[in-house]
C-alpha cells in the first residue's frame, strides 16, 4: 500500500543496518506517520503488547522478527542458547493471547533456529524465516483478495454496476498485515479493477481502528468510504444499504467459529436477520486446528482506560479525553466469537469455503486429524 504515493510495508528490515527492524507505529495514525525502530526483543514485545502493531498476521511477523533480534544478542555457548531462546519465545507469547498467528510464527521460527548449529547460522536462519513469514503473509493476502474479488464482481453484476456497499469492522487491512490486508484485499482489487465500491467503516470502539486506520487506508488508496458509528450497521442493513459484510479473524477454530474484534458477533447477527452475506477473510495461519469450540478461544481483556478515554485531533494536537465519570468502572473485552452458522463463508488463500470443519478440510485436507475425517 502507499502513503502519499510512497509504498510501505508495515514491517521491514533497514537496508543499511540489518540489526534494525522498522515498523509503522499505528498509535499515531491517522494524524502522524511515525516510523519506529526495533532493536531488541523487548522492544518487539512492547510493540505487540501496546499495539504499536496490531492485526493477527502482522503480530505474527513482528514476533518472528523479534526472535531474530533476540538471536543477535544470544549467548555464543551452545548449551545456554536453548534456554535463552525459550525465554524470548515465552516473552513474546505473553503479549497477546487471542491471535493464533503469533504462536504459529514463534513455533516455526524457534524450530528453524534450533536446527541451525552455530550462533552465526542461527542469526541467519532467524532472519530468513522472519522474511519468509512476512513474504508468505503478503502472498496469502493477495490470494484472499483474488478469491474475494469474485464475490464483489457477482454483486456488481447483479446491481448493474451500481456501487457495491461493503460493511467492515475494525481494521483487517494493510495495517493489520504486511500488505493488502485480509478483508480489505478484495476491496482494493475491485477498486483497482474499476468496479464501483463504497465502504461503510464503523468506528470500532474502544481504539477506533476503523475510523482511524481503515478510513486512513481507504483514503490513501482513493476508495470511496463513509465512517459510521459502531451501532449503525444494523440500521443500514435493514434499509438495504449493505450488500456484503467483510471482516477479518484473529483465530478461527477447526469447526469454523471466528474470534475477531469485539462487536463482530453483533454485525453477524444483524447480517443474518437481514439476509446480508457475512464473509470472514483469513489466512490459514489464523486457523487453530487444535480448537473445536469458540468457547475455548482465550479472549484478551485489555485496560479499562481504553474504554474510558478517547483520542483525537484538536487545534494541531492529539489529545486524550476522559468520557465517563472518572470513578465509574469499565471493562474492555478485546474480542468476541461469531458462531459458524452466522458465517456465510470463509475466504482463504486457497479459496472460499463454508464455515465448518468439512469446509475447511476441503481446502486444507492435510490438516485432517485421525477420528475427524
Amino acid at each position: 500500500m502507499k502513503i502519499d504515493g510512497r509504498h510501505y510495508r508495515t514491517i521491514w528490515v533497514d537496508e543499511d543496518d540489518p540489526t534494525l527492524v522498522r515498523i509503522i507505529d499505528q498509535r499515531s495514525l491517522p494524524h502522524y506517520l511515525v516510523i519506529e525502530e526495533l532493536r531488541t526483543v523487548d522492544q518487539a514485545a512492547c510493540a505487540i503488547r501496546e499495539m504499536h502493531v496490531r492485526g493477527a498476521p502482522l503480530i505474527g511477523a513482528t514476533a518472528a522478527y523479534g526472535l531474530y533480534l533476540a538471536t543477535l544478542t544470544g549467548p555464543d555457548d551452545g548449551r545456554k542458547f536453548p534456554g535463552f531462546l525459550r525465554e524470548a519465545v515465552e516473552h513474546l507469547q505473553a503479549t497477546r493471547p487471542t491471535a493464533v498467528d503469533l504462536f504459529h510464527a514463534l513455533r516455526r521460527t524457534e524450530t528453524a533456529i534450533h536446527a541451525a548449529k552455530s550462533k552465526k547460522q542461527k542469526v541467519q536462519v532467524a532472519l530468513k524465516t522472519a522474511h519468509a513469514i512476512a513474504n508468505e503473509s503478503e502472498a496469502h493476502c493477495r490470494q484472499i483478495g483474488e478469491h474475494g474479488l469474485t464475490l464483489i464482481e457477482e454483486i456488481s453484476l447483479q446491481k448493474n454496476r451500481q456501487p457495491v456497499n461493503i460493511l467492515t469492522h475494525c481494521n483487517a487491512g494493510w495495517m493489520a498485515c504486511i500488505d493488502y490486508g485480509t478483508a480489505t484485499a478484495p476491496i482494493y482489487l475491485a477498486h483497482d479493477k474499476g468496479i464501483p465500491v463504497h465502504v461503510w467503516v464503523d468506528e470500532t470502539r474502544p481504539r477506533n481502528q476503523g475510523s482511524r486506520i481503515t478510513a486512513y487506508e481507504l483514503l490513501q488508496h482513493g476508495v470511496p468510504h463513509t465512517v459510521i458509528t459502531d451501532n449503525a450497521g444494523g440500521h443500514l442493513m435493514q434499509n438495504g444499504m449493505v450488500d456484503i459484510v467483510l471482516v477479518g479473524s484473529d483465530r478461527t477454530t477447526a469447526t469454523g467459529e471466528v474470534a475477531n474484534k469485539i462487536g463482530t458477533y453483533l454485525k453477524a447477527l444483524a447480517a443474518k436477520d437481514n439476509n446480508v452475506p457475512f464473509y470472514v477473510a483469513l489466512p490459514s495461519t489464523s486457523i487453530d486446528w487444535d480448537l473445536r469450540s469458540g468457547k475455548d478461544i482465550p479472549i484478551e481483556e485489555r485496560s479499562a482506560e481504553e474504554v474510558k478515554y478517547v483520542q483525537g485531533w484538536h487545534n494541531g494536537k492529539v489529545l486524550k479525553v476522559l468520557v465517563p465519570p472518572s470513578d465509574s468502572p469499565a471493562r474492555n473485552f478485546g474480542f468476541d466469537v461469531t458462531p459458524a452458522h452466522l458465517v456465510t463463508g470463509l475466504i482463504t488463500e486457497r479459496g472460499i469455503c463454508e464455515a465448518s470443519e468439512k469446509g475447511l478440510l476441503s481446502l486444507y485436507p492435510e490438516s485432517s486429524r485421525p477420528g475427524h475425517d
